[in-house]
């Protein structure tokens, strides 16, 4: 059993593979300050357990027992029935969720579980956090419209200056702040619209790998785009390092591709509007970028006048264990592409950049609902209580621990290939233990067995073969533990299941 406390061993029913130190957890726990009023209570639901959310609360409103069952049986026939053939999460996760608070889920039929999914990294700080409710309520109580388009509001300037006091002070000295439709992926399609006319030109590098979105420019700047409209460049890895060497040398070797295939005047690319980069590539397999390389894409960007753009749309509100994934590197991006997080679980998303960029005519980029007050309100709270709460640092330590835990376990299991991540943004490549080649069928069976000990999990990288873990950030030392006990144990019965 993984234990994540003060002192004691973290171990998965055998030799212990990383020790706690006293120190080490009493800094963890001196992280959060005493005011920071508890999300889950200590309890953690029993594996695959039915009964009531662990929040005191009573469960009369919800649907358990065989008349749940019922229900959330037919729920899901419905929507197969209903839905498009495009739906994924509800294929590998056909559960009901009726209620839900902090890290846990309770399904129509009772069943509880721990969301490490926490809306694909939307949930910062849970399902349902009070200062969340709160200040939806508070929206909602005091008449204010909730529908404005792109006028001022005192909600909408609350959430601007929230959000500013916590960018990179040289980008918040000099930035302007462009409101999108509510998705990461409109955002990153204003960005590229943005660097377009600033610059005149209409070329774009971008990293395999890569993911941006599902809109026709994001899709394009991704890893498996069709067109070659997009310049691709080698990401930095060490697993499956492109230059076969990995770590340093491979990063080293990836930014001289870049500068020498820029500076080559027969390289065929032409001078492109603009870079755009994931300080983690998370839907690629949850592959951090090398805070070296990452200082020399500025580097290079800067010299031959690139803007640089960073999509911080999975990576930003202090999940990778600090504020914004290009703070590791110390570096500044001319674009910064957000969503997800900083709508404290609403849709919201906005790009902020340099206000020489700020170039474009009025209307260029548009959206309906660009001005939405509830996820601002919920994206202040959200954003302050990250910062108050000094929940980046809470997260680089706790995901320290857990990718420690990981590692450790993988000792023991050589259909772990690779545990890597940064913060609690962590995942788990899979592979053949023989050939070293990518499982997604293992990955898959890892999933499934989650969710039957009551853990949600979901797969990403190349070939799906990661196993992917997101929970919010005020996840508990004893979470922790069960995460990674409901893991240790899933993936040897996984692998079971597939030979």
């Amino acid at each position: 059993m993984f234990e994540m406390q003060s002192g004691r061993a973290i171990s998965a029913g055998g030799p212990t593979l990383v020790a706690v130190t006293e120190p080490a957890a009493a800094a963890a726990a001196t992280e959060i300050p005493p005011h920071v009023p508890p999300q889950v209570p200590p309890q953690v639901p029993p594996q695959g357990s039915r009964g009531t959310i662990p929040d005191g609360s009573d469960d009369s409103d919800v649907c358990g027992g065989p008349e749940g069952s019922v229900a959330s049986d037919g729920i899901l026939r419905r929507q197969a029935q209903r839905e498009s053939a495009a739906r994924t999460y509800a294929r590998s996760l056909p559960i009901v969720p009726v209620r839900a608070r902090g890290l846990t889920i309770e399904g129509a039929d009772g069943r509880r579980y721990l969301d490490c999914l926490s809306g694909a990294g939307t949930l910062a700080l849970g399902h349902n956090h009070p200062v969340v409710l709160e200040a939806i309520r508070g929206v909602l109580d005091s008449g204010a419209p909730l529908h404005v388009l792109d006028l001022a509001t005192p909600v909408k300037d609350a959430f601007t200056t929230e959000l500013f006091a916590n960018l990179p002070p040289e980008l918040a000295a000099d930035a302007r702040i462009q409101f999108c439709g509510p998705a990461g992926t409109d955002a990153v399609e204003a960005a590229l619209k943005l660097v377009r006319t600033a610059t005149g030109r209409s070329g774009l590098l971008a990293f395999t790998g890569a993911y941006h979105g599902m809109t026709a420019g994001a899709l394009d700047a991704s890893g498996g785009a069709p067109g070659v409209r997009v310049t691709r460049l080698p990401y930095p890895q060490d697993l499956r390092c492109p230059f076969g060497v990995g770590g340093p040398e491979g990063a080293e070797l990836s930014a001289r591709w870049t500068e020498n295939l820029l500076d080559d005047p027969k390289g065929g690319v032409p001078a492109p509007a603009g870079m755009i980069v994931e300080p983690v590539q998370g839907e690629g397999g949850v592959i951090p970028a090398p805070d070296g390389w990452l200082r020399r894409m500025r580097e290079i960007t800067a010299a031959r006048g690139i803007p640089l753009i960073a999509d911080e749309v999975q990576t930003g509100v202090g999940r990778t264990g600090a504020f914004w994934g290009v703070d590791h590197a110390g570096v500044v991006p001319d674009v910064m592409v957000l969503s997800k997080a900083i709508g404290g679980s609403l849709p919201l998303a906005v790009i902020v950049y340099r206000a020489g960029l700020d170039v474009w005519a009025p209307g260029a980029h548009a959206g309906t609902f660009r001005g939405n007050q509830l996820a601002m309100a919920a994206g202040t709270a959200t954003l302050a209580f990250v910062r108050e709460n000094r929940l980046a640092e809470r997260a680089a330590a706790l995901g320290e621990r857990m990718l420690a835990a990981l590692r450790g376990l993988a000792c023991g299991h050589p259909c772990i290939g690779e545990v890597r991540g940064r913060g609690l943004m962590i995942g788990v490549e899979l592979v053949d233990p023989d050939t070293g080649v990518a499982a997604p069928a293992l990955a898959a069976a890892v999933r499934q067995e989650c969710l039957d000990r009551g853990l949600i999990v979901e797969l990403g990288g190349r070939h799906g073969a990661v196993v992917r873990l997101l929970p919010p950030l005020t996840l508990t030392d004893e979470q922790a533990a069960a995460v990674l006990d409901r893991l240790a144990d899933a993936i040897p019965a996984a692998a079971r299941r597939t030979h």
